[in-house]
């Protein structure tokens, strides 16, 4: 049993050299993982997994950097979304706190993450494709949202009304026949003022014609009760 525990002792202790170097080198690279065991390569995931939580800064990025070769592209976009949302965070702390917008030291100091890192996160996160796939599932929800402005208007909410104009983009695109004017206290269709009350005593179609003359839809608008 003495002899089992011993050999365990140096095979493990074998690993842990073997692992070491490997941290050593300026680079790991993908030849260097495959000649560990999978045994080997779970340990090494585990320690790159926690020197990366206690790094900081720019040792941080250095460590990044050491370990970019092995990196997958869903572990860089992780690492991309992280930096993001302390960025983000950490802005808007900085402006409810103090009223004004932080520097990139104080973002440094604020996140853990380098100047330098926080810096290029900034001028170039637009091009990222991460933040292209955010904007597009702000995209996807817009739809529920204008249906919760259209209902609130159909409710004769005037400021709602105004508000899904201006997001159906009533106010450049005006059709032809008909002139759409919108006010915080009432909306104007040609010579027809609909007020907050009129619209209450609207019908669900009423309404529904009303929508498409603002969606630009062709509908000849029948007279209203008003």
């Amino acid at each position: 049993m003495t002899n089992t525990k011993t050999r365990r002792s140096v095979a493990l202790r074998d690993t842990d050299d073997k692992i070491n170097r490997l941290l050593a080198k300026e680079k790991i690279t993908a030849t260097d993982v495959m000649s560990l065991n999978e045994q080997e390569q779970r340990l090494l995931q585990n320690k790159l997994s926690e020197i990366l939580q206690q790094a900081h800064g720019a040792e941080r990025d250095s460590f990044l950097e050491k370990i970019d070769p092995i990196m997958s592209g869903n572990t860089k976009n992780d690492i991309w979304e992280r930096n993001h949302m302390q960025i983000s965070n950490a802005i808007a702390s900085h402006m409810r706190e103090y009223g004004v917008m932080p520097t990139k030291n104080d973002l440094a100091q604020e996140t853990g993450i380098s100047r330098q890192t926080v810096a290029k996160h900034i001028k170039e996160y637009k091009e990222h494709p991460e933040f292209a796939a955010q904007m597009e599932q702000f995209k996807f929800m817009s739809h529920k949202i204008l249906a919760n402005v259209f209902k609130h208007a159909s409710d004769g909410d005037m400021k709602a009304a105004k508000l899904f104009f201006d997001m159906v983009g009533v106010a450049n695109k005006q059709p032809a026949a008909n002139v759409v004017t919108a006010q915080n206290n009432y909306i104007q269709i040609n010579n027809t003022i609909l007020s907050q009350e009129n619209l209450k005593s609207l019908t669900a179609a009423q309404l529904q014609q009303i929508e498409n003359i603002v969606t630009n839809k062709p509908v000849e608008l029948p007279a209203l009760g008003v």
